[in-house]
């Protein structure tokens, strides 16, 4: 039995770490573990211009501890009305990707995309400058079932988008679905995809299992078995196109305890911990360096990294909750026992 692994710093390659005193209370946690991550820009206002995610990179750097290496990539929030002219700007700057929310899919997307084809001059303007779609994969009509709604983006705004912009880089993020694996799968290398740890722990029978646990509640929520299942497989099949995306979603844990609790589970406190178990599961340990440390940086056109981190299986209880500005953050498995941990 595996006791210990060392693997390449690795990378989160979807992340929330909110704004202010919340942004200083769980950037520590990312910063711990990963050598960068892909920030999200769905803030309150969001991230729309290349200044406003200059200054918002500058707020994170600020709240690393001294002495941890850690890199914020930035991300603007796609909109009907962002201007394509941004885009070269937002490249200049550095920022990497826009991030696609069709409106009203998820926490603070309410700015978000009402029709695709609305923003059919900032893709082309994207395409040309070599930055990325991310893409919140579901759709938002009442009229279909929340368990049915990525495979049903799949087929009418997916498959369209990529008809339409086929060298432009997707990443399909979080999905939850064995529909969107076999898509990643078949796909071509413009198209790639995130897997969170706890989708690839969790089906929703988590959600209920003795009661309603809110703290296991996302979007997209948790699917079947034969879906998380199908997730595992992809995740731990060695593909280069399936990568870490943590999808660490950090709310006021009186927020999530509510009569319409916010969707997202906080992970960042032991991410890697979390994805060790899934692949360990498996028995694919040998694949999570890939996963975790290669596939997203060469999706992304960018280096890896250089230093290592070490994890051993070692039994121990995460914290029930953490001090998250005036309120408290309660985590996923917090109080809990976890079977990893890093050294």
């Amino acid at each position: 039995m595996t006791t210990e692994i060392t693997i390449t710093r690795p990378d989160d390659w979807h992340l929330h770490v909110r704004d202010g005193a919340a942004l200083q209370a769980v950037v520590p946690h990312t910063a711990a573990q990963f050598g960068r991550a892909i920030i999200m820009p769905n803030l309150k206002p969001p991230v729309t211009t290349a200044a406003q995610a200059l200054a918002y990179r500058d707020r994170i750097r600020a709240a690393v501890p001294a002495g941890m290496n850690f890199e914020p990539l930035m991300t603007l929030y796609l909109t009907d009305n962002l201007p394509a002219d941004e885009i070269a700007r937002a490249r200049d700057a550095g920022v990497v990707a826009c991030k696609l929310y069709p409106a009203g899919a998820t926490t603070n997307s309410d700015a978000g995309v009402t029709d695709l084809r609305k923003t059919y001059k900032t893709l082309e303007a994207m395409q040309r400058a070599g930055l990325l779609l991310l893409v919140h994969g579901e759709v938002t009509s009442p009229d279909i079932d929340l368990f049915d709604r990525e495979a049903v983006f799949i087929e009418q705004q997916l498959i369209p988008l990529r008809r339409d912009f086929p060298e432009l880089k997707i990443v399909f993020e979080h999905i939850t679905t064995r529909e969107a694996a076999q898509y990643v799968r078949d796909a071509d290398r413009f198209t790639g995809a995130t897997v969170t740890a706890h989708h690839l722990l969790y089906n929703r029978n988590a959600i209920f299992t003795g009661g309603i646990r809110p703290h296991y509640y996302c979007l997209p929520v948790l699917k079947r078995e034969t879906h998380r299942l199908a997730l595992v497989e992809a995740a731990t099949g060695g593909n280069p196109r399936f990568f870490l995306g943590t999808d660490s979603a950090p709310h006021p844990a009186h927020l999530k305890e509510h009569a319409s609790g916010c969707a997202g589970c906080y992970t960042a406190h032991a991410a890697l911990e979390l994805y060790a178990e899934a692949f360990d599961a498996a028995g694919a340990l040998d694949k999570l360096e890939g996963f975790a440390s290669f596939h997203g940086a060469d999706f992304y056109g960018l280096p890896r990294n250089s230093g290592t981190v070490t994890l051993r299986r070692e039994s121990w209880n995460a914290p029930e909750q953490f001090a998250f500005g005036d309120a408290q953050l309660k985590p996923l498995r917090g109080g809990e026992p976890l079977l990893w941990r890093l050294a």
